[in-house]
């Protein structure tokens, strides 16, 4: 391995690198938070048909992310092995994010049809941008701490998308036409998609790559694949991964449903100009950012591993209290979100920093760098995940017998209040059950940085 010096990032290029995270959700959040409701709500699909429309999309997204990674990791520019692909994706990007809520006037088969191909390609570039874009997290710094900072930014980025989102959507949306008006989804995305574009520009014009394999390594794809079932410790990150995003996609895709129809929340002003449903949306994302604050002294303190475990607990347990408060009451409710969202916030920070070492350890252990392709099948097992989890709202809204713009039977109403709170607290447990097999400690990540670095002065 040959690389130029180890520096410390700027503060810039730290923002720079966050940003992108910041694009990406612009578009990628609003999909999976409201794109389920979207499409049984506003365009009138059946809860079935969006169940299992979603589940053939996001397969189709994990199985593209490995062969993305491979792309990635043979692309030669002079921008670097994965920068440019934020010049050369964020303009389709943010055009067909506007077009997968276009919502056109046509019959449901139409409709359908419409959905299943403006969605497949919105997973499309959603990971010919997004595997690079992990993966350069590995390239811009070699230094461990370093990396632990670049995650924080990145995911203070994708946090303050979210209450971006939150205090903007549904203001824009009662502002052209209501919650269920086609016309005013296309407005707020078309304000989205326009701004996630312009921050991918502003992500590549900001970062550089500065870590690259020799001259001498060539990539072979099944060799790569074969090491990397070989690192234990990426294989426990993976199965936490799959566990992790499963609860992600039931979670998020339910809780639009939750606040409409359990809660019953209305358009009407609770306080400062905002509805419950604004509030609850981006309050929770700030209550995110202010536990990303939580994890340099959840780490020093508990190393990443026992942090991680601690974080996730907590996390399952407020989650599943759900259940048992009533969601008429918007204080308790509230301060319960903000509660489980505090907890949550260092957990993606730890878990990306963690992907970083993973890569670390098989580069010392087997000789071979392989970062895009391990982040790319990374985000494979996690895209399996929220595929299960998104297609599993669709398919049990439909078992429960959900129907859309109605009083909720009882029976449905307790299901989506099960798809909320208990269902995915049980699935939080067990990644943090999976998550005491993972064996790299913060000392033995920290002594492998150091041989690595030696490697490369020594080439």
């Amino acid at each position: 391995m040959t690389s130029q010096p180890s520096n410390k990032l700027s503060v810039k290029e730290k923002i720079g690198y966050g940003l992108g995270d910041t694009a990406s959700n612009f578009v990628f959040h609003i999909v999976n938070a409201f794109l389920i409701t979207y499409f049984t709500d506003v365009m009138g699909l059946d809860p079935l048909a969006v169940g299992t429309l979603y589940l053939v999309a996001r397969i189709w997204d994990a199985i593209s992310d490995p062969l993305m990674g491979g792309l990635a990791d043979r692309t030669k520019t002079r921008f670097g092995r994965y920068r440019p692909y934020l010049l050369w994706i964020a303009i389709p990007y943010g055009l067909i994010g506007y077009l997968t809520f276009l919502g056109p006037d046509l019959d449901p088969t139409g409709k359908l049809i419409f959905a299943y191909v403006t969605y497949i390609a919105l997973m499309t570039v959603y990971t010919a941008i997004n595997v690079p874009y992990s993966a350069m997290m590995g390239t811009i710094t070699s230094d461990p701490e370093e990396r632990t900072s670049l995650s924080k930014f990145r995911f203070a980025g994708a946090f303050s998308a979210q209450v971006i989102i939150g205090l903007a959507l549904f203001p824009m949306l009662y502002k052209f036409g209501g919650r269920d008006n086609p016309d005013a989804w296309r407005v707020a995305m078309g304000v989205f998609a326009a701004m996630a574009t312009v921050l991918f520009l502003y992500t590549f014009a900001t970062t550089r790559e500065r870590i690259t394999p020799p001259k001498e390594e060539r990539s072979h794809f099944g060799k790569d694949v074969a090491f990397l079932a070989q690192n234990r410790p990426l294989v426990v990150m993976l199965v936490v991964a799959f566990i992790t995003l499963t609860f992600s996609g039931l979670r998020w895709g339910i809780t639009y449903p939750y606040l409409k129809y359990i809660a019953n929340y209305s358009s009407d002003t609770y306080m400062l100009g905002l509805d419950r449903i604004s509030i609850f949306y981006s309050t929770a994302p700030i209550a995110l950012l202010i536990g990303i604050l939580m994890t340099q002294p959840l780490k020093k303190r508990f190393g990443k591993r026992n942090g991680l475990i601690g974080m996730t607990m907590l996390n399952a347990f407020s989650v599943i209290a759900f259940y048992f408060v009533p969601a008429s009451n918007f204080e308790a409710v509230f301060w319960l979100n903000i509660f489980s969202a505090f907890v949550a916030g260092p957990m993606p920070v730890l878990v990306w920093a963690i992907y970083t070492d993973v890569v670390d350890y098989g580069e010392w252990k087997f000789g071979r760098r392989i970062t895009a392709l391990t982040f790319s099948i990374a985000m494979f097992v996690q895209k399996v995940g929220l595929a299960i989890g998104g297609s599993m709202v669709g398919i049990l809204l439909a078992y429960y017998g959900y129907v859309a713009n109605e009083v909720q039977s009882e029976t449905s109403a307790n299901g989506i209040l099960l798809m909320f709170s208990v269902f995915p607290g049980v699935l939080t447990i067990l990644s943090g059950v999976a998550l005491f097999w993972y064996p790299l400690t913060d000392k033995q990540v920290d002594e492998i940085a150091e041989e690595l670095e030696a490697r490369r002065r020594a080439s």
